[in-house]
């Protein structure tokens, strides 16, 4: 098969450095940031507990202290990044919680300071599809039309059925509306979804990205499950065991689901890192390095690459089985 078109090595899939580098001509980092959102799904508005799977740093456990001030944590993030990849530029990256989930006026006080930062190249917004009331969506474009703003939608799944098992706290209609409010705008989003969720089994996870895949996003993340203490899917895991998903049977999913996706969507992450002193399992999710090199190995076992079966009709093969 002939190198694939959205590389520069031996990749075989559209990589966010790849993407980032032909952009900008030089290395670009995302320094996680925690401005101290809230979430309605934990505060009442449509849910309380927070999603399943959520843990109670509201998945910032990587960013900063929402104590500080975001010039103060992107100082200290910038620092360590420094010390790998002395001048790059970066990207202001909301992560925690749902970072439209204030009044316009409080989102302008958080993200006009942080693009001010020198170095800064762009935003990063991690919300909800439920939390993008059309004031959000006009200070959105017009950020967009200033800056490099991608959203982060969290989705996780197609399937109803394990949104309510996970507690998601909206249905896949909501999102679609979210998305295509954000899309008609002409705003990238960067679309989450999560492999390994209770319930779901190899056709339903795969289901999740073809339908992603016809939605043609500017990027994807695909995520492993972690399992996390003293989160409620922790407590329902211990009551009611469900499997984990093993190694090989993760990196076969993960390159079944890069064939299915459009070659021009940029893939900013391949699996995820859970906190060490939290995980309970896959705990060989923790050498994460071993993982990305056994799918590039997977890559060139089967000679494929991403969106070697963009838009095929939906069927099993040898490749599709655990």
């Amino acid at each position: 098969m002939e190198r694939f078109l959205y590389s520069d090595d031996n990749k075989r899939y559209h990589t966010w450095n790849y993407y980032l580098r032909h952009r900008y001509g030089k290395k670009v980092c995302k320094i996680p940031l925690n401005a101290g959102f809230s979430c309605p799904n934990r505060d009442g508005t449509c849910g309380v507990g927070g999603c399943a799977y959520c843990s109670g740093l509201q998945s910032g456990d990587f960013g900063g202290d929402p104590a500080c001030s975001i010039e103060t944590q992107f100082a200290q993030m910038k620092a360590i990044f420094d010390q790998k990849w002395p001048g790059s530029c970066y990207i202001a990256y909301f992560q925690a919680g749902t970072n439209t989930y204030a009044p316009v006026n409080v989102l302008r006080k958080t993200f006009e300071p942080a693009l001010a930062l020198p170095g800064v190249v762009g935003l990063s917004v991690a919300t909800r599809a439920d939390c993008l009331p059309k004031p959000v969506l006009d200070y959105l474009e017009e950020l967009s039309l200033r800056t490099d703003l991608t959203v982060e939608l969290g989705l996780q799944t197609v399937h109803d059925q394990t949104a309510r098992r996970i507690n998601r706290g909206h249905d896949y209609h909501t999102f679609l509306r979210g998305y295509g409010e954000l899309t008609r705008r002409g705003i990238p989003v960067c679309i989450h979804l999560i492999n390994g969720l209770p319930g779901e089994d190899l056709d339903m996870m795969l289901q999740s990205v073809r339908q992603v895949a016809a939605l043609r996003p500017f990027a994807v993340k695909l995520h492993l499950l972690h399992l996390l203490r003293e989160t409620p899917l922790a407590a329902q895991y211990k009551a009611h065991p469900f499997p984990l998903l093993k190694k090989d049977e993760y990196v076969r999913l993960i390159c079944d689901q890069l064939e299915l996706l459009p070659p021009q969507t940029v893939i900013q992450r391949l699996t995820g890192d859970g906190d060490r002193r939290a995980l309970i399992g896959p705990l060989w999710s923790l050498r994460k390095r071993e993982v990305l090199n056994a799918i590039d190995q997977e890559m060139v076992r089967r000679d494929t690459v991403q969106g070697a079966r963009f838009f095929q009709k939906p069927q099993r093969n040898k490749e599709e089985t655990f």
